[in-house]
């Protein structure tokens, strides 16, 4: 009698807890928005100027990463993050991708503070634009730079900075620079402390 190997049952696995939470949260407070016609959004998931003395002048720093305008927006930078998020945070560990997203939202957001008093900013596209220069950072060896770091520099930052320079939109080219910027120092600080370690 012939035999046959026992079949594995597939199991769905949570392998990125962060990104997975993060998308979770983003979610939440786009229905969240959805349900209080837009009154969150406003008060908790954008960031703009107010009273220092107010709690949720330092909430808005961090939460307007998860505000989104709606399903579009949502879906635009929540795709990005899904697809290059879970092979970051399985090589820089979970903690070190947390960190990269606080630290992302606390720069831009108070950068929007600055620089745009009379505007309100919201959205995880700095925390995309954070991820696509931290991920050329993934093949990098000692003494050299990577070429698709070069490209993707060249092609992700020095396209908003055209952007912001000759077309007039609605998309916030010194927060998709800022988050850059942020991934790729990171970046840099993780591969220089990995390589102190050997």
């Amino acid at each position: 009698m012939k035999q046959y190997g026992t079949r594995q049952k597939l199991k769905v696995a949570f392998n990125s807890p962060v990104i997975l939470g993060f998308t979770g949260l983003c979610l939440a407070a786009l229905l969240i928005n959805y349900v209080t016609k837009g009154y969150s959004n406003t008060h908790f998931f954008s960031v703009y100027r107010a009273s220092l003395l107010s709690p949720l002048t330092y909430l808005r720093l961090f939460s307007h990463v998860l505000g989104h305008a709606g399903m579009e927006h949502f879906l635009g930078n929540i795709m990005l993050i899904l697809v290059v998020g879970p092979l970051l945070e399985e090589k820089y560990g979970s903690l070190n991708i947390l960190f990269i997203i606080l630290a992302t939202a606390l720069v831009t957001g108070a950068v929007h503070m600055i620089c745009f008093p009379h505007t309100a900013l919201l959205g995880a596209s700095g925390v995309a634009f954070s991820f696509i220069m931290l991920s050329s950072f993934t093949s990098i060896r000692e003494g050299e730079i990577p070429l698709t770091f070069i490209l993707v520099a060249a092609l992700y930052i020095g396209g908003q900075i055209f952007e912001g320079l000759f077309e007039q939109n609605n998309i916030a080219n010194l927060t998709h620079i800022l988050g850059g910027l942020v991934g790729a120092w990171l970046g840099y600080i993780m591969y220089k402390g990995k390589m102190n370690r050997y």
